[in-house]
């Protein structure tokens, strides 16, 4: 898409001798340290949301000085030393490797004689805190803040053949109230090294004197249009035409004035999500002349009530946001990626773990990290840097911290992948929350604010934004739940580290929160931690967890890499398996899935789709009857695969249909009109709370409830359902997880024992001995305790009852639960934890349909299985000696028979 404007023209140094780059050595090479030219590094166009085909970069040697002040430039002067631009002072690449409060940068350019008689723009990735800026020994102006670009034009500055460049800095990182993230003078603890001075791309660009500067993009996926603000200079009464093409083709174009917001048709548009992270290209074109070409996806970000709890969505569907804290540190360039390839590396290897967010922890990273973000398909939180926390901050200081934090938004609100804005991290230097959060939420209306992240860690309020969120460390611990106006996520857990000899900053002296020996332990606790996040998002509402994190950073080593990237420190396919069945357990429209279809229109949203006398009605949740009925297995579309049919669960064979309008449940009768009434294709949701579902063969007619009664509608037309009245609500679900979650039935009540099914032990059964499961030969003719030990009673679930729970049948009040992955019998205590160890939601088995697999209430991807004679909750390739595939599917299958007592 932008490939075609990669190629550079490159400026060459010439004012005069200047000393010779001297290469640093950095604590820890990283595998693209030796790649990076010291006369072109980052060539790649550094603003994939704004391109324009010609260019000339700045990055390369400059010369350099520290100083005592920056208000008086060096003009003519040759300066002492060289530093590799766009790395940062105290970064080994950058050949100065310290940190200077106040200095100066000088290059000369020259303009190429293509660019004569139009406007020069000259362009700052970003600089670390205020930069002034002299053109042959005019000053052109000054910039403050470390995180956003800026431009200058420097058109009448300029002359004919070389041109001097100054650039002065001042950079007192903690030594004032500014905005610094993690960055210290005197780094220590979770406290890193700073990044003073210029750390993205300098670039000069030619424009007309009427040009385009930025192009604000919010996608309205329910009117199928693109909502396009364009900002501009010296543009006033000009027309602008914009363009929007997919492959070459285009898909929607209009034109208006300058200064009003356009909408461009996207019809039919293919949704950008962490599955299917399509991006469209965007052309738009001053009548001046002005061209520049850009991208966007076309999502919507929203909140939702399902099954009772307020969760986010992305295109009206829950996704568990599930990431890493990232915090964007290298060894060899500190805040700047030694190349592109490497900037990419971080986030397409979250990708691969199975991740779909990243939470970026108090920095803002260039414009092509975002676009690498859109590209990939991952969801990103974004922090707004912290000032410091040691000293107190006064009015001033908030002010520009204010400041900064609106320039944030407002350079990045057209990224698609970013889906949360993140004022406060854990109360650092908070002050004003409430207004803060608020003033936060009038920048961007379209995207959720996080107040304070980590606002329940420290007994804080909080506060009056959309996010109720914890870090608990290890974790993941007992989370807050959500409230009707705040969705819950867990903003910072885990942090298990391991050292690995010869990738340490400083060896020796690094930490963790908790620290392991060797990989199989980083595993064993890896996998243990994060399958528990499947239990709170069922029982506690849970709606994302951000770990800590995907690489070590200078002294912490919580890495899943070391800091150089060098090595992964525990089993990749480990860590993405455990992901997988994480993020699996939220359920969608997957072929055998169960669900439940929810009700989005507002004071119904405990409404859910059942049959009820073979009719489809809507109706609250209340008994395992009403759970029975509200829970459906996804089928492929039986009139076309690429839509979808709905099973019932308790009437196996049966499946929802129109018939003259009506929604009821129906067998089959071979007929192909059958087929095509039982057949719905997923929409683009009519409210951005949920997703619609359209006939197959009724063109224009929607799955709706009207009156507590499912039908088929279109708006407007001649029944009383298809009546305007809150249709576009009416129509909109939510995909639910089912009310019944058991795939399998155990007859509630009953006594029931466990039949090993693995071929050569079937005549073992499950029992427990003191204290502990095991699997046992048995049989009717077995002494009575055997048989006791053998027998349970199957109980409603103590966390779910459409799960169960196991109690002995000779020692009452006692149940089957799993403590440190073993299973074992324990006596009752009432608590959360307890009855979430002790439910099991019964499944078909895994080799024989005709028998149960036990999963885990509370830890994503584990099973009762039984191996050597004991009985374990065991996941398939996992980190145990009990995981192992072996006759994994046939050891955790078991049949229910009739008890042996």
């Amino acid at each position: 898409m932008l490939l075609r404007y990669t190629t550079l023209v490159l400026a060459v140094f010439s004012l005069g001798v200047h000393a010779e780059y001297v290469k640093k050595t950095p604590r820890l090479t990283t595998p693209w340290t030796s790649k990076v030219s010291l006369t072109n590094p980052l060539p790649e166009y550094p603003r994939p949301q704004l391109v324009r085909p010609d260019w000339q970069s700045l990055n390369g040697q400059w010369e350099f000085t520290g100083s005592q002040q920056v208000a008086d430039p060096p003009t003519g002067k040759t300066l002492n030393e060289t530093i590799l631009v766009p790395f940062p002072q105290e970064a080994a690449l950058s050949g100065i490797m310290r940190h200077e409060k106040h200095s100066f940068y000088r290059r000369a350019f020259t303009v190429p004689a293509a660019w004569k008689d139009r406007h020069v723009q000259l362009n700052f990735g970003a600089v670390n805190w205020m930069a002034t800026v002299w053109i042959n020994g005019k000053n052109v102006g000054t910039h403050t803040g470390a995180y956003e670009s800026f431009s200058f034009n420097i058109t009448s500055q300029l002359k004919s053949g070389d041109n001097e460049i100054i650039v002065g800095v001042y950079s007192p990182v903690d030594s004032e109230g500014i905005p610094i993230g993690k960055q210290r003078n005197g780094p220590y603890s979770i406290y890193y090294t700073a990044a003073s001075g210029i750390w993205q791309t300098v670039w000069l660009e030619p424009t007309n004197a009427a040009h385009i500067t930025q192009l604000d993009t919010e996608p309205d996926i329910h009117e199928g249009v693109l909502n396009l603000a364009v900002k501009t200079a010296g543009a006033s009464g000009q027309t602008l035409t914009a363009v929007v093409s997919s492959k070459g083709k285009e898909v929607g174009k209009v034109s208006g004035a300058v200064g009003k917001s356009l909408r461009i048709p996207v019809p039919n548009a293919r949704l950008w999500s962490p599955d299917d992270p399509f991006l469209y290209d965007l052309r738009v074109t001053l009548s001046s002349g002005d061209v520049v070409d850009g991208y966007f996806g076309m999502r919507s970000v929203g909140t939702a009530v399902v099954n009772g709890y307020l969760r986010p969505v992305l295109n009206g569907r829950f996704i568990f946001q599930m990431g890493t804290l990232d915090q964007g540190y290298w060894p060899d360039g500190i805040y700047t990626a030694p190349t592109d390839e490497a900037l990419r590396f971080d986030l397409e290897k979250q990708k691969e773990l199975g991740f779909n967010t990243v939470r970026k922890h108090i920095k803002v990273e260039p414009a092509r990290w975002f676009y690498h973000a859109d590209r990939l398909g991952l969801l990103v939180f974004q922090d707004m840097p912290a000032m410091r926390t040691e000293n107190k901050v006064n009015a001033t200081a908030h002010a520009n911290f204010e400041d900064e934090l609106r320039r944030m938004i407002d350079q990045h609100r057209g990224i698609t992948s970013i889906v949360q804005w993140i004022p406060f991290n854990e109360g650092w230097q908070e002050y004003d929350e409430a207004r803060v959060t608020d003033l936060t939420k009038s920048f961007d209306r379209t995207r959720p604010i996080n107040g304070n992240s980590g606002s329940n860690c420290c007994g804080r309020d909080p506060g009056n934004g959309d996010i109720v969120d914890d870090h608990i460390y290890v974790g993941p611990g007992s989370t807050h739940m959500p409230s009707d106006k705040r969705f819950a996520q867990l903003g910072e857990f885990g942090g298990i580290g391991m050292r690995v000899e010869g990738h340490e900053w400083q060896p020796g002296k690094g930490f963790s929160y908790i620290m392991v020996e060797n990989a199989a332990e980083l595993n064993k606790h890896y996998v243990e931690v994060s399958a528990t996040l499947q239990g709170l998002i069922w029982s506690r509402g849970l709606s994302g967890s951000i770990y800590t994190e995907p690489t070590d950073v200078e002294n912490e080593l919580n890495g899943y890499y070391t800091y150089d990237r060098q090595v992964f420190k525990g089993n990749f396919d480990q860590f993405k398996a455990i992901h997988k069945a994480v993020l699996g357990s939220v359920p969608w429209l997957r072929d055998g899935e169960l669900i439940s279809l929810g009700v989005t229109t507002g004071g119904y949203t405990d409404r859910y789709i059942r049959h009820k006398d073979s009719l489809g009605i809507t109706s609250a949740v209340s008994d395992a009857v009403s759970r029975k009925d509200t829970t459906f297995r996804v089928r492929k579309g039986l009139a076309s695969p690429s839509c979808w049919s709905f099973e019932s669960r308790n009437y196996p064979g049966r499946y929802l249909r129109h018939f003259n309008n009506r929604i009821q449940l129906d067998k089959p009768d071979g007929k192909s009109p059958f087929e095509a009434d039982a057949t719905f294709c997923l929409r683009t949701g009519k409210t951005k709370s949920g997703v619609s579902f359209e006939s197959y063969n009724l063109a224009g007619k929607f799955l709706r409830h009207y009156d507590g009664k499912v039908y088929i509608a279109s708006k407007g037309g001649k029944n009383k359902w298809d009546n305007a009245y809150s249709f576009e609500a009416d129509t909109t679900w939510q995909v639910a997880s089912p009310w019944w979650r058991s795939g399998a039935d155990i007859a509630t009540g009953s006594r029931v024992s466990f039949q090993v099914t693995t071929a050569g032990f079937t005549n073992r059964y499950l029992r427990h001995s003191g204290g502990s499961a095991v699997t046992t030969v048995a049989s009717k003719s077995s002494d009575s305790k055997m048989r006791g030990d053998a027998t349970f009673i199957a109980r409603a679930g103590l966390a779910d009852p459409s799960c169960y729970s196991f109690e002995s049948a000779n020692a009452s009040g006692q149940f089957l639960r799993h403590s440190s992955f073993k299973l074992v019998i324990a006596q009752s205590n009432g608590g959360d934890t307890f009855n979430r160890d002790a439910t099991f939601c019964a499944a078909r088995g895994l080799n024989d349909a005709s028998a149960v697999t036990l999963m885990s209430y509370n830890m994503a991807g584990h099973n009762i299985r039984h191996r050597n004679g004991e009985v374990w909750l065991a996941i398939s390739g996992g980190p145990k000696e009990n995981d192992n595939s072996y006759s994994y599917a046939a050891d955790a299958t078991w049949r229910v028979t009739s008890p042996l007592a």
